[in-house]
């Protein structure tokens, strides 16, 4: 991480970048409310990095941010910008905050974003404090994410109404749950809705392994099941792994997606509270003259993760967890 001047901050940016996640609208609103009870003007960017290029930077004041904090997504859109791995087009970003009068900016996503603010402050010293937001929960440095606790929960009542059905009918389904890269979200929702297995990039499907699981319930009367799964490097995962089962293994699967469904929704009390938090702090920080990292939690306690750390690829410790599934599905 690293310093600057901020005995003259008298306004600053505030955006979001990359998937929206349940609880940004609190994040924006506690940076916006908070920077103005300290004497900070605030301008929203909007549409993440596209919307510095395109000059789509707007005042914010206290009346911005009425009947903001229940809404899911982000007031100020949001998005991935191509452009903006141009060192042009980083130049052109950096001039217009600077004839906006911008003199640092809170960023709210993920990893990507943060790789975005990292080089705006190494090429622009454009000082930036990060706000971590993605439903994945994989920034590191943070042991949680805003948008993670809603978007586990929004999956865990779909498998619950799920579940009906496969006891109604004897089924086997496959639920498929968002995580690309990792499995915080699968492995949390298998457990949480009794799942009998949960596969995600970190722990594949295994056919013989299923097949086991499977055949050992319905010995003791089970009659329906239900696996978890992440999506996977694209949406769809989980009709593969239901081929598999039908072609070797001779069990008939039924497959629902979730989807992006779970990005959405009114975010729950602790998205809302760690948002809050998140951005009050960030708001702090740059007053305090810190920037090019993050506000991260770890246990309890809220602190500054630098931006080299924060885009680390996450150490993901499932197998507690993995087992714990394991041992109450049987």
């Amino acid at each position: 991480m690293n310093t600057f001047n901020a005995k003259n901050l008298k306004r600053i940016g505030v955006y979001t970048s990359g998937g929206d996640a349940p609880g940004m609208n609190a994040a924006i609103r506690a940076a916006v409310r908070m920077a103005i009870f300290k004497n900070i003007e605030v301008y929203g960017i909007f549409q993440g990095y596209q919307g510095m290029i395109d000059k789509q930077i707007k005042p914010l004041e206290l009346g911005s941010m009425a009947n903001v904090i229940q809404r899911g997504g982000t007031v100020l859109k949001s998005g991935r910008c191509k452009d903006f791995h141009m060192a042009e087009a980083r130049a052109l970003a950096a001039q217009n905050l600077k004839d906006a009068g911008i003199q640092a900016l809170i960023c709210i996503g993920g990893d990507g974003s943060f790789r975005g603010a990292k080089i705006l402050w190494e090429e622009h010293q454009i000082p930036t404090m990060g706000v971590p937001g993605t439903i994945d929960n994989d920034i590191n440095g943070s042991e949680y994410t805003i948008g993670f606790d809603t978007a586990v929960n929004t999956a865990l009542e779909a498998i619950d109404k799920i579940r009906d059905t496969a006891a109604s009918h004897d089924r086997l389904f496959i639920v498929e749950v968002m995580g690309r890269n990792t499995g915080y979200i699968a492995i949390e929702v298998g457990l949480a809705g009794g799942a009998e297995e949960v596969f995600f990039p970190e722990h594949p499907f295994d056919l013989q392994r299923v097949v086991n699981k499977v055949k050992k319930g319905m010995e003791r009367g089970k009659k329906s099941s239900i696996l978890v799964t992440a999506e996977g490097p694209t949406p769809g995962y989980a009709y593969e792994i239901a081929q598999k089962l039908k072609d070797e293994a001779g069990f008939s699967a039924k497959v629902c997606i979730l989807g992006h469904i779970q990005r959405g929704g009114s975010p729950t009390a602790l998205d809302r509270m760690v948002a809050s938090r998140f951005s009050a702090l960030a708001v702090e920080k740059l007053l305090q003259g810190h920037c090019n990292a993050m506000i991260g939690l770890q246990g309890t306690s809220y602190k500054m993760i630098s931006f080299d750390e924060a885009v680390q690829k996450k150490p993901f410790s499932y197998e507690e967890l993995l087992d714990l599934v394991n041992i109450l599905s049987q």
